[in-house]
C-alpha cells in the first residue's frame, strides 16, 4: 500500500532561554488537524521512553543466515564421489562433445559475420535514441538522492513514522518493527502536562527524524520541556527550511496487517504478573552476559500459587528466583521463546515503578508494561522473533473478531466517543446480539481505526493511515470462512473431560466435505484462564505446520472458540468424559 506523507518543516527542538520546546510536525495529508501544545513534568523520563519507542521502531531480530557444518560435510563427500566419477567416465563423453562443439562451430561462423554487422547498426541506432533521451540521467540523479537521505537522514530512507494520537485523557504514541514482530505504545496522561492550550483531538503521523532523537538526548534534568505537535510546522533563524517534506512509503501488506492483529491479541485473556524493577534487571543482567549458542533458546517460567517466580534459563539449566511473588490460583509453566527482544526495556530501568507481564499462553505474544506513573509503556512481542503478527496465528478469530458485525455502528460510536470499554460498548447496543457487536468491533481494528489498550481495557478510536485501507486488507480472510462453516458442526461430537489439574479437554470430530476426505479429530486443552495448554489435530494443513498454537489450523480455531464458552462450567468430576447433551442439560 502506497502511504504519503507531508509535513510542514522537519520536527526539531527550539531552545529558549533555560526552555525547550520538542516540536513534532504532523502530517498535513490528514484529515484532522491534530495539534497539543502542553509543558511537561517529567521530561527526562519522556525522553527515555520516546528513545526506546524509536529502538522498537529499527529493531530488526529476523533469523540471519546460519552456518550449516552438517551440510558442508555432506558437500565434500559429494564433490569427491564426482571427482571419481568424472576420471570414469569423462574422457570418452567429454571426446563425444567435443566432436559436436567442432561441428557446430563451424556452422555458427557463417553466422557471425551478419550478427557482427547487425549489432553495429544496433548501437548507432541506440546512441541516437540517447541524445534525445530526456530520461537519460533520471536514473543516475534519483540513485543519488537516496544515497543522500541514507546518509543525511536514515528515517527519510528507512523507518515508518510513528503514529501519535491525542485522547480526552492521554496522549499516545505508536510504533511497530521493521521485522514486524514488537509492538510498542507510550502513553502519556494528561496529568504529565501542564496544558498551555486546548488541544484538537485526532490522529497523526509525526516526523521523528535522527536529528531530533540527538536533540532530545540532550534534554537535562534542569531543562523545561514544552511539548508542541503542530500542523504548522516550525521555522529556525539560521537554517533554510524547505516549504514541504514528502515521503512516499510502499508499506507492506503485513505491516498494516500485523498493527491491526496486535490490538486483537491484546483483547484476549491472559494472566498478569507483577515484576519488581529489580527482577526486571535481574532478567536483562543475565540475557546481557549470556549469548546463547545452540538450542533449546527459551526461559521457562515457573509459577507456583504464594511462591516466588523461577525463571529457567535455556540452554543453561539456570534457575532465576525472583523477588515477586505469583498471586494466581494454580500452578503454570509458561515458555518464551525470543527473549533477547526483552532488552529493549533497559533504558526504562531506572525509571519504572514497577513491570507488569501479560502471559497469554504457549506459543501466544506476550505484552510488558512498564509502569512510570503518568506515563506508561506497552510492549508487544510475538512468539518467536522470526514469526512476524500475521504469519500465523489469526488473533482476531481466537478474540472472537469475526465477520463485519455493525461495523458502521461501532465506528459512529467510538469517533464520538473516542474511547470505551468494551462492556460500555456492548452496552449502548442494547438490541443488538454481543457476538455482532464484537464482530464490529474487530472490524474496526482491521480497518486500522482503533486499537486496544491493556492499561484502561478500552477499546480507542485511531486512524492508522490517512486514507482508508485497500479492501484485501480488512476482508474477511479464507480461513474465518472455514471457521464460521465448521462452527455448524463443532457442538454434533463435541465432548468435555476436567483433569485434576484443573484443566479442561475439548475434543469433536469433523467429517470431510467430500466423500474422499477422511474426518478430522481436533483436540485441545485450556486451562482456567482461557489459555491453551496443548492443541492436536490430524488435518494435513496442521500436520504441515509447527504443529502448536502458533499456526492453527481452522478446526483448533472453531474449537477454541466453542470451547470459550463452557469454561465457566462447575462440578465436573474428574476424568469423566461429558458429552454435548450432558453439557446442555447441565447449562439449562
Amino acid at each position: 500500500m502506497n502511504v504519503n506523507y507531508k509535513y510542514a518543516s522537519p520536527s526539531q527542538c527550539k531552545q529558549a532561554d533555560n526552555g525547550t520546546t520538542l516540536g513534532f510536525s504532523t502530517d498535513l495529508s490528514r484529515d484532522e488537524k491534530v495539534s497539543f501544545l502542553g509543558k511537561l513534568k517529567h521530561p527526562l523520563v519522556f525522553r527515555d521512553a520516546m528513545l526506546m519507542l524509536r529502538d522498537i521502531v529499527i529493531s530488526d531480530m529476523s533469523q540471519k543466515t546460519k552456518e550449516r557444518p552438517e551440510y558442508f560435510v555432506w558437500l565434500e563427500e559429494e564433490i569427491e564421489r564426482r571427482i571419481k566419477e568424472h576420471k570414469e567416465y569423462a574422457p570418452n563423453i567429454r571426446k563425444k562433445i567435443k566432436e559436436e562443439i567442432n561441428a557446430f562451430s563451424a556452422e555458427a561462423d557463417k553466422y557471425n559475420s551478419e550478427i557482427r554487422k547487425l549489432n553495429d547498426i544496433k548501437r548507432e541506432l541506440q546512441n541516437k535514441i540517447d541524445e534525445y533521451d530526456a530520461w537519460k540521467d533520471y536514473y543516475k540523479i534519483e540513485r543519488k538522492f537516496w544515497d543522500f537521505l541514507r546518509e543525511r537522514d536514515y528515517d527519510l530512507w528507512f523507518v515508518l513514522d510513528p503514529v501519535i494520537t491525542v485522547h480526552k485523557d492521554q496522549v499516545s504514541f505508536e510504533a511497530f518493527s521493521v521485522d514486524e514482530s514488537t509492538y510498542g505504545c507510550l502513553s502519556v496522561d494528561m496529568k504529565e502536562f501542564d496544558l498551555l492550550q486546548e488541544p484538537n483531538l485526532g490522529t497523526t503521523n509525526i516526523d521523528f527524524s535522527v536529528k531530533l532523537e540527538k536533540e532530545m538526548k540532550r534534554f537535562r534534568s534542569y531543562t523545561d520541556v514544552t511539548l508542541s505537535v503542530n500542523p504548522e510546522g516550525f521555522t529556525v533563524d539560521s537554517d533554510v527550511v524547505p516549504e514541504y517534506i514528502e515521503k512516499k512509503i510502499d508499506l507492506p501488506e503485513t505491516w498494516i496487517k500485523g498493527f491491526n492483529q496486535v490490538s486483537s491479541a491484546a483483547a484476549l485473556d491472559g494472566i498478569e504478573i507483577k515484576l519488581e524493577v529489580s527482577d526486571m534487571y535481574d532478567i536483562c543482567a543475565f540475557l546481557r552476559k549470556h549469548k546463547e549458542k545452540k538450542s533449546p533458546r527459551y526461559m521457562k517460567w515457573i509459577l507456583e500459587p504464594g511462591e516466588r517466580i523461577q525463571i529457567v534459563f535455556e540452554p543453561f539449566g539456570t534457575v532465576l528466583t525472583l523477588n515477586s511473588i505469583y498471586n494466581g490460583n494454580q500452578r503454570r509453566e509458561e515458555k518464551i521463546w525470543g527473549r533477547r527482544r526483552w532488552l529493549v526495556v533497559e533504558k526504562l530501568l531506572p525509571l519504572s515503578k514497577a513491570f507488569y507481564i501479560r502471559l497469554l499462553g504457549f506459543g501466544m505474544p506476550q505484552f510488558i508494561r512498564a509502569d512510570m506513573g503518568t506515563i506508561q509503556m506497552t510492549v508487544g512481542f510475538t512468539s518467536w522473533s522470526s514469526n512476524d503478527w500475521v504469519k500465523g496465528t489469526a488473533f482476531n478469530i481466537m478474540a472472537g473478531f469475526t465477520g463485519n458485525g455493525n461495523y458502521k455502528d461501532v465506528y459512529k460510536l467510538l469517533k464520538q466517543n473516542r474511547s470505551m470499554t468494551m462492556e460500555e460498548i456492548f452496552n449502548s447496543f442494547p438490541d443488538v446480539k454481543k457476538d455482532v457487536v464484537k464482530a464490529g468491533i474487530g472490524m474496526l481494528f482491521r480497518h486500522g481505526e482503533g486499537y486496544f489498550d491493556i492499561i484502561t481495557n478500552q477499546v480507542r478510536f485511531r486512524r492508522l493511515c490517512s486514507e482508508p485501507l485497500p479492501k484485501e486488507l480488512y476482508e474477511i480472510s479464507y480461513i474465518e470462512k472455514e471457521v464460521e462453516k465448521l462452527n455448524k458442526q463443532t457442538f454434533n461430537n463435541m465432548t468435555v473431560k476436567y483433569t485434576p489439574s484443573k484443566e479442561f479437554i475439548f475434543s469433536t470430530k469433523y467429517k470431510g466435505s467430500y466423500w474422499w476426505e477422511s474426518d478430522t479429530n481436533t483436540e485441545i486443552i485450556v486451562d482456567q484462564d482461557a489459555q491453551i495448554v496443548k492443541v492436536k489435530c490430524n488435518c494435513s494443513k496442521f500436520r504441515s505446520g509447527d504443529r502448536n498454537i502458533s499456526d492453527p489450523c481452522a478446526h483448533i480455531l472453531a474449537l477454541y472458540i466453542a470451547s470459550f464458552k463452557l469454561l465457566k462450567l462447575k462440578n465436573l468430576e474428574y476424568n469423566k468424559e461429558y458429552k454435548i447433551n450432558d453439557i446442555m442439560e447441565m447449562l439449562l
